[in-house]
């Protein structure tokens, strides 16, 4: 996890990212990290009920990722952006790399559940000013 965030920022010309991971972005990169790896099962759990009332189960779930959100299926690095915090609620801009090197930024709608923080949407957004 920490290697592919170093990997990215440094792909980037940044500095090595040494902040620590919180609830919220663990979240995000243990669905992301899952993907990578074709862990259904895993990716699945990160997700919040709503989410898994949409789609009934980690098959349909995975193929309407690899469908609709190839950055996020096929991604080699992530970074994390801008966050919005109301209401209870997070909205994270993670910055996806994917695995021909293109980058794409998306909004991450997240609510607490009952086990802790869960992905409730994605949503393709404009790159952040930083990350260009």
């Amino acid at each position: 996890m920490f290697k592919r965030m170093t990997i990215a920022a440094a792909m980037m010309g940044l500095a090595p990212l040494v902040a620590s991971a919180d609830a919220v972005t663990d979240v995000i990169e243990r669905q992301l990290d899952a993907f990578a790896i074709r862990d259904m099962i895993t990716a699945w759990d990160q997700a919040s009920p709503m989410i898994h009332e949409q789609f009934f189960d980690p098959r349909n779930f995975a193929a309407m990722v690899e469908m609709g959100y190839p950055p996020i299926w096929n991604n080699a690095g992530v970074r994390f952006a801008g966050r919005i915090e109301r209401d209870g609620r997070v909205r994270q801009t993670v910055v996806v790399t994917d695995v021909d090197g293109a980058t794409q930024a998306f909004e991450y709608d997240m609510i607490r559940a009952g086990d802790g923080w869960k992905i409730n949407g994605v949503r393709p957004v404009e790159m952040p000013d930083a990350a260009v």
